[in-house]
């Protein structure tokens, strides 16, 4: 009750509406288009959500209906979300002295589809401008000026270099592209999410050496469908380069490869790239294609939604916006990834301190679906335990949605743990998960200066836990680059969870190996 007088107190305003009650004299056409325009309004101000408070009069007043017409009330309104492509998500039923006051929350349905695009390369290759470009269809001006609508931190701009992830929103509607005017604007954001019918959500990464582990990241701790790595024309494939592939194809994701900045050298070094790029990629087994028109998308993304080995080569230019084109309709070609069906599971990648909403976690949800309401299990937590919380909200890139599913970026708000209490790498599910303190996995050591023996201590990365493992035992006396083997580990700090399966790195200074789960001890 407390809910429903908050509402009537604060009055109508941008995603509320008042309504005593509703009958089938609404559904005729001239009505029901000035009604059905009138909730798209409110969805929109409400960023995806809008609120009917029925058995209420315009002065505020709990006037109260009678069961027959508060059931009818919520048919009409049904009945003009379907005209707008959308659903009631709840009703709240309150009886007052005079009949029944009700609250029912309206939100748009959800885009068809929904790929992640993981983007990776050199620092300085143009990873942030490349997706700003695309996003907003307007050329870069030669001196990064796209790449401010993705490097939002103060040390980020000055220095033109990414620090952390950073997410961008690019949709299709009918086969075209929606462009954004301001990709700063929240508001701008959220109009793609409600009006696309496919999405595609870009988790931009970092090229600079030092923050490798913020790239690690980005592409193990989403749920990636496909990897865009940058290769700048006038510098070629790097130490980097080869090593964010790595990351790529270790996750066995699809990769495709842009060839920037090729405006600035000419046709015979674009060949040389070309020839650079399509030898790193046969020596890893995987094949070049190089995609010179638009028609040719459509079977180049067949192909590679049936062989991950194909690998798509584009020259693009920030600056004459050539290539944009044939990546745009790429894009748009390029099919979701299965969705697992399982029960709910989102590590937490982010943690927010809200004013007036609390807690905030932020992640990409890697199975299931979770809807407003719902409750679930957050941890573990050093002792291990899991905490009973409550999904209170949901947005999914500024814009509010009733669900989420495997693959969204979204942030929920909930109710039942204090933020100080949380760390990255938790999880937020629906399953009874046993804390893991240690497992044993297969390796290989990439590179490592001498040898690792009993006792080593790297860090582990694995979805979005980044933490200090020791390697307890080992089925040889010690391992050298190069070498493979099975290993028991132990989280140092924390136990955590994971499964069977996850694909790992690990990191301890220029040491790099990568390893799979085979069996959870305790």
């Amino acid at each position: 009750m407390k809910k429903l007088l908050k509402i009537v107190q604060e009055g109508e305003r941008e995603n509320v509406e008042f309504k005593e009650y509703l009958t089938q004299y609404h559904l005729r056409e001239d009505r029901f288009q000035s009604l059905a325009c009138q909730m798209n309004h409110r969805i929109i101000m409400g960023r995806g959500i809008a609120i009917y408070v029925i058995g209420v009069s315009d002065s505020c007043k709990l006037k109260g209906i009678n069961k027959s017409q508060f059931e009818e009330t919520v048919k009409v309104l049904g009945n003009i979300a379907s005209e707008i492509n959308a659903d009631i998500v709840s009703v709240e039923e309150y009886e007052v002295d005079e009949g029944l006051v009700g609250i029912i929350e309206v939100a748009k349905r959800r885009a068809k589809e929904h790929i992640l695009v993981g983007t990776a390369g050199h620092v300085d290759h143009g990873k942030s401008t490349l997706v700003g470009c695309l996003i907003t269809g307007n050329p870069d001006d030669g001196d990064g000026s796209t790449r401010i609508y993705l490097d939002i931190l103060k040390h980020e701009i000055e220095r033109g270099l990414s620090a952390d992830l950073s997410f961008a929103v690019f949709g299709f509607k009918d086969g075209e592209a929606i462009k954004l005017k301001n990709p700063l604007n929240k508001a701008d954001k959220a109009w793609v999410v409600e009006n696309a019918d496919k999405l595609v959500s870009f988790v931009d990464t970092v090229g600079h050496e030092p923050w490798v582990r913020t790239t690690i990241r980005g592409l193990l701790g989403q749920k990636i469908d496909y990897g865009l790595l940058v290769v700048a024309a006038n510098d070629g494939v790097t130490r980097t380069t080869r090593e964010h592939l790595g990351i790529l194809l270790a996750m066995d994701l699809p990769v495709i490869i842009a060839i920037t900045k090729s405006d600035m050298v000419a046709e015979e070094r674009i060949r040389a790239i070309i020839s650079e790029i399509s030898t790193t990629l046969r020596s890893v087994g995987r094949i070049p294609i190089l995609v010179r028109d638009v028609k040719e998308t459509a079977r180049i993304g067949k192909l590679i939604s049936e062989r991950d080995i194909v690998v798509p080569l584009i020259e693009t230019s920030s600056i004459t916006l050539e290539g944009y084109d044939i990546l745009e309709n790429l894009l748009y070609r390029l099919p979701k990834k299965s969705i697992l069906k399982e029960d709910f599971l989102m590590y937490v990648d982010r943690l927010y301190r809200v004013t007036g909403v609390g807690t905030v976690l932020s992640g990409c949800v890697k199975s299931g679906e979770i809807r407003e309401g719902d409750e679930a299990y957050l941890g573990p937590f050093h002792d291990g335990s899991f905490r009973k919380v409550k999904a209170q909200s949901i947005e999914m890139h500024y814009y509010r949605v009733s669900s989420a599913e495997a693959g969204d970026i979204v942030g929920i708000a909930i109710k039942g743990v204090k933020y100080d209490d949380l760390r990255r790498g938790v999880v937020l599910t629906k399953m009874k998960i046993n804390p893991v303190w240690e497992f044993e996995a297969d390796i290989i050591v990439f590179s490592h200066p001498t040898r690792i023996k009993r006792g080593y201590e790297p860090v582990i990365h694995v979805e979005t836990i980044s933490e200090t493992v020791v390697f307890e035992d080992m089925n040889s006396e010690y391992m050298k680059a190069g070498d493979r083997g099975r290993v028991r580990m132990r989280f140092k700090y924390h136990p955590q969870c994971v499964f069977e399966g996850q694909k790992f790195i690990f990191r301890e200074g220029r040491s790099k190996g990568m390893g799979e789960i085979k069996t959870i001890l305790i």
